[in-house]
């Protein structure tokens, strides 16, 4: 790629925090369950010495559409997820695929992070109506489970995607790092809110869960079991979330509780008011400080948050939280 293109290339990023799949369809069959793990960083073209506008004109502009699953990014190490897609929004689960980070055009380059694939395929008995009836359902995910934010502030983005002959570049929208969140944090107390269960309304389940069939992971209510038992706190709305992740991360949470028993109570929380999206956020959501969704929290028995995922997760990654749910 010429240093024209390259530059063409950088000022098509897009600014808006942009954080659901735009998914269109399945254009390939669901990926098996579990973890393609990360490819090897060295695989990828070095960040050493390199400007932005170098590493680009090492690779041809991608017709892949990148995009985030999250827009909530704290300083230090980070998770980072996003799905990539075809020029017909087709989701594309086998890409191997790596990102850089800049503060800005004359800035160095850090990276590069290479991102596994995890599944959202569970087996098809927890496989509920809401996902398989959709044909815009993510199917996996990407994530690099340990994105470097070393400051505060915005940090421009670029993918290297590997081809069989070397490389495309593709720009994601710029991720916004903070020093602080509004989310409950690793390491602190989790709010002791109530969240509702079927004698709330009347045994009418439908009223607090959007899933067909209903989950059974409403039973206990978050406030009575806090500090009490370790805890898996989900805060997903199959019906209504726009992302197409929702509905899966509540079949796999639901494949993860029924493996693991009772030693963990498993939560899976709506977001809005009668769910209905013109009524407002429920009192969890507001408490928990999320701006976003699915939102997932590993509470310990002490009733301190161990670990957090926001956006879309694999069996893999929650059988991970549950580890950290149960390990203190």
């Amino acid at each position: 790629m010429n240093t024209r293109s390259a530059r063409k290339l950088l000022l098509t990023v897009s600014i808006g925090a942009a954080s659901v799949f735009a998914l269109q369809g399945c254009g390939e069959s669901p990926p098996e369950q579990g973890t393609t793990p990360a490819p090897s960083a060295s695989d990828f073209p070095s960040a050493k010495g390199q400007s932005i506008e170098d590493l680009t004109s090492k690779a041809e502009p991608s017709s892949f559409n990148l995009a985030p699953a999250g827009q909530v990014f704290s300083t230090g190490k980070t998770r980072y997820s996003f799905a990539v897609l075809d020029e017909s929004g087709f989701q594309v689960n086998d890409k191997e695929v790596a990102l850089y980070l800049t503060r800005g055009p004359r800035d160095r380059v850090i990276g590069p992070f290479p991102a596994s694939v995890e599944s959202l395929v569970t087996d098809p008995s927890f496989r509920a109506q809401t996902t398989s009836q959709d044909p815009r359902a993510a199917k996996a995910v990407y994530v690099i489970s340990d994105l470097s934010l070393p400051t505060a502030g915005s940090w421009f983005v670029l993918a290297f995607i590997k081809t069989g002959t070397g490389f495309e570049a593709a720009q994601l929208p710029t991720i916004k790092a903070s020093k602080e969140s509004t989310v409950a944090q690793i390491g602190e107390p989790a709010p002791k809110v109530h969240t509702p269960v079927p004698a709330d309304v009347g045994g009418d389940i439908s009223k607090i869960d959007t899933r067909i069939p209903a989950d059974s992971m409403h039973q206990s209510d978050l406030a009575d079991v806090l500090g009490k038992k370790p805890v898996v706190l989900l805060f997903s709305t199959p019906a209504l979330c726009e992302s197409r992740v929702c509905g899966p991360v509540v079949d796999i949470q639901a494949q993860v509780a029924e493996e693991t028993g009772d030693e963990v109570e498993f939560i899976h929380s709506e977001i809005y008011n009668d769910n209905d999206a013109n009524k407002g956020v429920r009192p969890p959501v507001k408490a928990f400080g999320l701006p976003t969704e699915p939102w997932v929290f590993a509470i310990d028995k002490n009733g301190v948050v161990r670990d957090q995922i926001e956006g879309a997760f694999g069996i893999e990654e929650l059988r991970r939280v549950v580890d950290k749910a149960s390990s203190q």
